[in-house]
């Protein structure tokens, strides 16, 4: 008597793997997804001080936030990043200089390209006086880390 042994899998045993495969992909790519939007807002937030740092500069060498010490009017030009990332060719937040006179400012990181889908958060601001807020859904102590 010839007794045939198959090895190999069934395409049973294929098609649950896959599905355990894709089961887990469901699950495992939107918190993916979250964690880039999250370490993109971060990167946003330190190019917000940054600009906040420069502005606090200029006001302490000419005397008002509005103005360089040349006298020159100061512009979301000025600032040392205006958009992110600062080398790459995709930029996810673009950074401004909005409400400006002698006496106060204020600094926006309004999301681009994929960065638009952050809701909860969406254009991040700071002012003069540190204080930051948000425009999206959430609340300002999640998107801000408070």
């Amino acid at each position: 008597m010839n007794t045939y042994r198959q090895t190999g899998f069934t395409l049973i045993e294929l098609m649950i793997v896959v599905a355990i495969i894709a089961i887990l992909a469901s699950i495992a790519y939107p918190s993916y997804q979250d964690q880039v939007r999250k370490s993109r807002r971060a990167d946003a937030k330190a190019a917000l001080m940054q600009n906040q740092h420069w502005m606090e500069r200029n006001f302490t060498t000419a005397g008002r936030y509005d103005q360089k010490s040349d006298g020159s009017d100061v512009t979301s030009d000025d600032l040392p990043v205006t958009s992110l990332p600062v080398d790459g060719a995709i930029e996810f937040y673009a950074l401004t200089l909005a409400d400006v006179t002698a006496s106060t400012y204020s600094l926006d990181a309004e999301p681009q390209a994929g960065q638009t889908d952050d809701t909860d958060c969406a254009t991040l601001s700071i002012n003069q006086l540190g204080v930051k807020s948000i425009s999206g859904s959430g609340t300002v102590g999640k998107c801000w880390g408070n």
